[in-house]
């Protein structure tokens, strides 16, 4: 019988608080027990760089496929960090030192796979949108992110499929700065646009 597929969970273990003062690793290691111990994911792991993170998601459990993997951790417009070093959507050309890693996790995906970026307005501006085109036209399923500044609530949840042109617009979530050149992003707040709680482990309908 076939194993089915896996939910993974990735982290930034570095963000840390100073003098022994809890950081938001502290709160991403406790959600990552709450999920796992709510059946939302098979498998997690605290990084400390993208190399060992996404060394982990291509080989880990190797004989099954990937139907869902979640980020958590900080990000800014078009780009996600570990450690302060970010992710952008120029890791998808050949070339870049990262690009073997993302092809191996690639060929692990179901079809009909999810990458959800748990972080700061990744979606957000012009740079939000054309990150997630790119990324899933490299992956060739869907992903989903936020445009505004999340913590219990996280609010701007979109999603996009290979091929789609994204819906939302590129000024959702901005407080200061234009699409073009954002400054600043709102925080979550309840009522703000497709908003769910840091508990919501799906996507709802229409996000």
């Amino acid at each position: 019988m076939r194993s089915a597929p896996l939910r993974l969970m990735l982290y930034d273990r570095t963000c840390t608080g100073k003098r022994l003062r809890p950081g938001l690793s502290h709160a991403w290691w406790a959600g990552s027990h709450l999920y796992r111990g709510l059946s939302r994911f098979d498998a997690s792991l605290g990084v400390t760089c993208w190399e060992d993170g996404l060394d982990w998601l291509a080989t880990t459990l190797p004989d099954r496929e990937i139907a869902e993997i979640q980020y958590w951790g900080h990000g800014h417009w078009g780009e996600l960090f570990v450690d302060r070093k970010g992710l952008t959507a120029e890791a998808l050309r050949p070339g870049h030192p990262l690009h073997p890693k993302l092809a191996a996790i690639r060929e692990r995906m179901v079809p009909d796979h999810l990458w959800w970026f748990r972080t700061c307005e990744a979606f957000g501006a012009v740079r939000g949108q054309e990150f997630a085109r790119r990324f899933t036209d490299f992956f060739g399923g869907r992903a989903a992110g936020h445009t505004y500044i999340i913590g219990l609530w996280q609010s701007g949840l979109h999603s996009l499929r290979a091929g789609e042109t994204p819906g939302w617009s590129t000024q959702e979530g901005l407080s200061r700065g234009t699409a073009d050149s954002p400054v600043e992003a709102l925080w979550s707040r309840r009522r703000e646009p497709n908003t769910i709680h840091f508990l919501n482990g799906k996507i709802p309908d229409g996000y």
